[in-house]
């Protein structure tokens, strides 16, 4: 199976040509049977089938832990995983091909309608929420060997427990609750760190995993923005060693400062010296 990258060899100008040997992203795709049928073909990185099988079915609301699980097998390709539940599957998606970039995934539920907000009462100090996602892309990642990629990790606030990479942002949250249930963590109540930006599919993907604060190297949409206020979810983005900005529920971090603007919403802008602890 794939290890994500392929070699390639191309050719650079910087004042001069040159060529290089490299590896670029690869993608492929992974088809989703349930019960026999096909549910979905996923674009994606081809690495990792189950992990981003089982998180795709348990964040769609299909299964709830690894048990609902009877029967699973991965072909030799890697290409496809055909998987057998304890009972039946009543809604289809509307699509079949879910793609790898902006606006990919498909949501099985209404949004905001019959979702539960989250229940937590987890704080963290903006400074250690800023340590934590500059730990998402390490040295020995597949970002680090061919970029092109997104990563999202789940952590108790201290250290990243589950790491994940994927060309689609939102494949790398379906990963996160796919180790989960292999692993057999809890996701509830931790902490979603992501590099990608927050649309309304990611957020629903958080508040499946009952994660209350989610937190991005980038921008919000406006309709992510409205389901975290709505699901009591803190919505962090553009988060920097000094700075970042509030778009939900800033009662969760502490030593804010908060600013009301006109429209009725909060910003908590965090303005921490640098080379601060």
């Amino acid at each position: 199976m794939s290890d994500g990258a392929i070699p390639i060899r191309y050719h650079k100008y910087s004042g001069e040509w040159e060529p290089v040997n490299e590896e670029v992203i690869e993608e492929g795709f992974l088809t989703v049977y349930v019960n026999g049928i096909e549910l979905a073909t996923l674009m994606c990185s081809p690495i990792h089938p189950v992990q981003l099988a089982l998180g795709f079915l348990a964040n769609e609301g299909f299964i709830t832990r690894f048990e609902d699980v009877e029967l699973l097998h991965v072909c030799p390709a890697g290409s496809c995983v055909d998987i057998w539940l304890g009972h039946g599957v009543w809604d289809k998606p509307r699509r079949k091909i879910i793609t790898s970039g902006c606006g990919g995934g498909v949501t099985f539920a209404e949004l905001a309608a019959h979702q539960e907000p989250v229940n937590s009462i987890r704080t963290i100090e903006p400074q250690l929420l800023a340590k934590l996602i500059n730990k998402l892309q390490s040295q020995d990642s597949l970002y680090a060997r061919a970029r092109g990629v997104h990563s999202s990790a789940l952590s108790d606030g201290d250290e990243l427990l589950v790491v994940t990479e994927d060309i689609g942002r939102h494949n790398t949250l379906d990963r996160l609750r796919g180790e989960c249930l292999l692993s057999g963590i809890d996701p509830s109540g931790m902490i979603l760190l992501s590099t990608g930006r927050i649309s309304s599919e990611m957020i629903q993907k958080a508040v499946q995993m009952g994660c209350e604060i989610v937190a991005s190297r980038t921008s919000p949409t406006s309709m992510s923005v409205g389901l975290a206020q709505e699901w009591n979810i803190t919505l962090c983005g553009y988060v920097r060693r000094n700075s970042m900005n509030v778009y939900t529920h800033p009662e969760r971090l502490l030593k804010a400062r908060f600013t009301h603007l006109s429209s009725g919403s909060l910003l908590a802008e965090f303005n921490i010296p640098v080379g601060s602890d």
